[in-house]
């Protein structure tokens, strides 16, 4: 009898008391990209297609504008021209849809995935200090790879996100693009941020910020070969 009202009660309390909060949903960079179901042409180019059609393009735009064009030019853009069509390239079809696809890029640069908004996760990225005293950083950018914003130019909006320290922690970083992994709450909110470098300051246009309860250094070899990924 005694048995049976244990279990009663502990199955009683199994219903009514809080379930206690679901782990962090571990994410990568491409999951902060929107899907977008479109096909971009340009893509299925070749890297040589694509210089000799950017090549022609130009060319082209500098003849419409009413520039006078040099017999070089002239010689290069008929090379060009011979060589997409040899290769069945579709010229005007492909420049028809400059525009479109630009406009599509420049959404898939930009646009979020509102699912995510809110969500607790875990990340991993490069750090790239914005408050800082000594090695202690309690504001920064993450960023997807070595050298964004300072050796390259920054990722799209949609691939950077701006991380805060939870109650004002301060976390201490070995130095700059330290590989870690970020645990906290992150948000859909755009906002832009000054980087001050050597050469003056550069304002970076951000689409997510994160809010972090823990910072944790990450070596992104031992990430691959979990995955079954090589070198």
């Amino acid at each position: 009898m005694k048995r049976h009202l244990l279990r009663a009660i502990l199955l009683l309390l199994f219903f009514v008391l809080p379930v206690s909060a679901s782990a962090p949903q571990k994410i990568t960079w491409t999951d902060l990209l929107p899907v977008i179901d479109y096909d971009d042409p340009f893509l299925k180019l070749t890297a040589e297609q694509s210089y000799h059609l950017s090549l022609y393009a130009r060319i082209m735009q500098m003849k419409d504008a009413g520039s006078e064009l040099s017999d070089r030019k002239l010689s290069m853009v008929k090379e060009s021209e011979q060589f997409l069509i040899e290769e069945k390239v579709d010229i005007d079809g492909l420049l028809a849809k400059r525009d479109e696809v630009t406009k599509m890029r420049q959404r898939m640069a930009v646009e979020v995935v509102p699912e995510l908004d809110g969500k607790a996760i875990v990340m991993p990225g490069f750090v790239l200090p914005l408050e800082y005293d000594g090695k202690k950083v309690t504001e920064l950018l993450l960023v997807p790879w070595v050298g964004a914003c300072i050796h390259t130019p920054p990722p799209p909006p949609n691939q950077i996100v701006h991380v805060v320290m939870a109650d004002g922690q301060a976390r201490e970083i070995q130095g700059f693009y330290e590989p870690v992994n970020v645990t906290g709450t992150i948000y859909t909110k755009s906002l832009s941020k000054s980087l001050y470098l050597l050469d003056g300051a550069a304002e970076i246009n951000i689409n997510y910020t994160m809010q972090a309860s823990r910072i944790e250094p990450f070596n992104p070899s031992e990430e691959t070969q979990d995955e079954g990924g090589t070198e």
